[in-house]
């Protein structure tokens, strides 16, 4: 068997050492006789499993008292509509900042739920960049400001964070959770998909003020209801046990990495590591503004689009895979989250500067 270096943007690659362990574990885990997947999510053992997987959490994020962490099924796309119909009534105002395809389809999937107000937009400028801070328009009456922290298809993150006032900051994380430090207390809801950094896809992790709980309205479904999920500690219903397994075992390899603040410093490592290839090349391109460069989501384009196929097909026979830029923006993306190791980009770098010299 031979793995080969992994750039897709999710899901994505997974710590080698999470694997190995899951593989090891999959018959039989922790002495129970059974996999972890085929034991009852209300046993003690799989609620031990589960108390530790939040407390890991909380450690690495430092999240405070005040906030609840639920381990909740599907994915980062159904929270754009359960968002609001927790935490929002029908007849208030929701500021959305727009900054790519992802906070595009999030405001498109509240307005049901609320009035979507679009308080801030880079749209005009391609999503390139990020609006500036000055041109936001923002309700201090609205139920929540929403924005996308990391927009995976565009390649543009938020750094530093911007002030919403005494309004709560719902944050979609999906792309950039656990990838640096962040102070959870400026956030009233984070959400995130885990396939990018937590773990396997079916999971949502969401880290939401006890405030913002109460806000549940008594006719919602019981199972749209994050209180009532709040309340039975993520088992009211049969959880994806072993995504909630998986992320456990990140959680306990991130700490075992040096935590966050560790990730931090490789991340930005990896990052300049492909930028400065790109920007010295003379023959690939990045658009997007280098104040608003992600970490995580690398998009570059090559001088002829007739080049891409030949690309993507001598990367992937040199073992880098999932290159391929999203059909909104094409061209290529390399996706570099906490699992994808400084030798994956060393080794696209020296495959880019080999190509470029017999395209160039």
């Amino acid at each position: 068997m031979s793995r080969c270096f992994n750039f897709s943007a999710g899901p994505a690659a997974l710590p080698e050492a999470v694997l190995r362990q899951a593989q090891a574990e999959l018959l039989e885990w922790n002495g129970v006789g059974a996999s972890v997947m085929e034991i009852s999510h209300r046993g003690k053992d799989f609620m031990a499993l589960a108390a530790t997987a939040e407390q890991d959490l909380r450690d690495l994020l430092a999240i405070p008292d005040g906030y609840k962490v639920l381990f909740l099924q599907g994915g980062a796309t159904q929270h754009f509509a359960q968002i609001p119909m927790n935490i929002a009534r029908r007849d208030q105002v929701a500021d959305y900042v727009l900054t790519g395809a992802w906070s595009e389809k999030a405001a498109r999937e509240a307005s049901p739920y609320v009035t979507v107000r679009v308080a801030a937009s880079a749209q005009d400028g391609g999503y390139t960049g990020l609006p500036a801070a000055g041109r936001w328009r923002l309700d201090p009456s609205a139920a929540y400001v929403h924005l996308v922290s990391n927009e995976t298809i565009h390649g543009v993150q938020f750094d530093p964070l911007p002030d919403t006032g005494d309004v709560p900051l719902v944050a979609d994380m999906s792309s950039d959770i656990l990838s640096r430090p962040i102070d959870v207390a400026r956030y009233g809801l984070i959400y995130a998909g885990a396939q990018k950094n937590i773990g396997a896809s079916g999971l949502v992790v969401l880290i939401v003020r006890d405030d913002l709980l109460a806000r549940s309205p008594a006719d919602i479904a019981r199972i749209f209801s994050y209180a009532e999920h709040a309340a039975q500690g993520s088992l009211l219903n049969t959880p994806n046990t072993f995504g909630w397994y998986l992320a456990g075992l990140v959680f306990k390899w991130l700490k075992a990495q040096g935590g966050v603040a560790a990730m931090a410093a490789r991340n930005r490592e990896k990052a300049a590591l492909l930028y400065d290839a790109i920007d010295a090349s003379g023959f690939y391109r990045n658009t997007v503004d280098p104040a608003a460069r992600s970490l995580m989501n690398v998009p570059f384009t090559l001088p002829r689009a007739d080049l891409d196929a030949a690309f993507l097909r001598e990367s992937h026979a040199a073992g880098l895979l999932a290159l391929k830029g999203h059909k909104l923006v094409g061209g290529m993306r390399a996706s570099l989250y906490n699992a994808v190791p400084l030798e994956a980009v060393q080794a696209l770098v020296g495959f880019m500067r080999d190509f470029a010299s017999r395209h160039g």
